[in-house]
C-alpha cells in the first residue's frame, strides 16, 4: 500500500479544503517558517489515531479545528482523510481485493471525533490498527519531526526495537500482542474479581444458612410451643368440665 492524498479540511491553519497528492518518487514541502509544514506531519498523525492533544501542540484536541484569522471565521468542524492505493493487493485482509482505501477522521467543537474507513464509521482502535498492519501509525519512527533525529540517536534499546520491527513490517503483529497482552490482563483482573465475589457469595451462603437452620429451629420450637399449649388448655378445659359436672351435682342434691 502507498499513501497517494491528504486532504485537509478546518484543520489547524487549513481553512479552505487543500489536497496534497503524494507522486512516485520524492515529494517534499518547502517554506518559510510559521507557513505550516508541520501541521501537515500533525494531520498525518491526527488521522492515524493520535490522542494525545499535547502531541499535536494544543491543550485540548479540539485546537486542531482552524481558530479563525482577522479575514476568516473560525471553523466548528475539522477533517483530515488519507487516501492509501492497493494495486499489490496487500495490507489488512479485510481490504486486500480493494483498490484504494480512505481513511478519514472528523472532530466537532463539543462532539468529539469519529474516524471512517471508505466512509463507513469505526473505532479509533481499528483506524490505529489498520495503520500498525502497514507499519505506520501516529508514533511510528519513520515519521520524522523537529528534533526527532537526536531522539532517534540517543534512543533507547526499546524505540530502537521499534524502528526494526517497523522496517521488517512486523509493528502491526507487535500491536496486536499488546492488545492481546492487555486483554489477558483484564481478563485476569476480572478473575481475580469474579473469584473474590464468589468468596464472598460462599461467606454469605454459610451466614443464611445459619440463619435458615435457626429460623428452621424456632419454626419447630414454636410449633412444639403451640402444641404444648393446646395440651394446656384442654387439660384445663377438661378440669372446668370436671368441675362444672360436681357444681351440678351438688346442686341437684340441695334441690331434692
Amino acid at each position: 500500500m502507498e499513501f497517494k492524498k491528504i486532504q485537509l479540511n478546518g484543520f489547524k491553519s487549513f481553512a479552505d479544503k487543500t489536497n496534497f497528492l503524494i507522486e512516485n518518487g520524492l515529494t517534499g514541502i518547502v517554506g518559510p517558517n510559521g507557513c505550516g509544514k508541520s501541521n501537515i506531519v500533525e494531520s498525518l498523525r491526527w488521522v492515524m489515531g493520535e490522542t494525545s492533544a499535547k502531541s499535536m501542540r494544543g491543550s485540548g484536541m479540539e485546537d486542531v479545528i482552524f481558530s479563525g484569522t482577522s479575514n476568516k471565521a473560525s471553523k466548528n468542524i475539522a477533517e483530515v482523510s488519507v487516501t492509501v492505493t492497493n494495486e499489490k493487493n496487500e495490507g489488512p485482509i479485510q481490504y486486500r481485493e480493494l483498490d484504494e482505501v480512505n481513511v478519514r477522521r472528523k472532530i466537532e467543537k463539543d462532539k468529539g471525533s469519529k474516524f471512517y474507513i471508505n466512509d463507513k464509521e469505526v473505532r479509533a482502535r481499528d483506524a490505529q490498527m489498520f495503520f500498525a498492519d502497514l507499519s505506520t501509525g501516529a508514533h511510528s519512527p519513520s515519521m520524522i519531526s523537529q528534533g526527532r533525529i537526536g531522539a532517534i540517536v540517543t534512543a533507547k534499546p526499546t524505540d530502537r526495537r521499534a524502528i526494526l520491527e517497523e522496517a521488517a513490517g512486523i509493528s502491526g503483529l507487535h500491536v496486536r500482542r499488546h492488545e492481546a497482552e492487555l486483554r489477558l490482563n483484564a481478563a485476569e483482573n476480572n478473575l481475580k474479581r469474579a473469584d473474590e465475589l464468589r468468596r464472598q457469595q460462599e461467606r454469605q451462603l454459610v451466614n443464611l444458612q445459619k440463619q435458615a437452620e435457626e429460623a428452621a429451629r424456632y419454626k419447630n420450637m414454636s410449633e412444639d410451643i403451640k402444641k404444648i399449649e393446646a395440651g394446656l388448655y384442654y387439660l384445663k378445659l377438661l378440669e372446668i368440665d370436671k368441675e362444672i359436672r360436681v357444681e351440678n351435682e351438688k346442686f341437684e342434691r340441695r334441690n331434692r
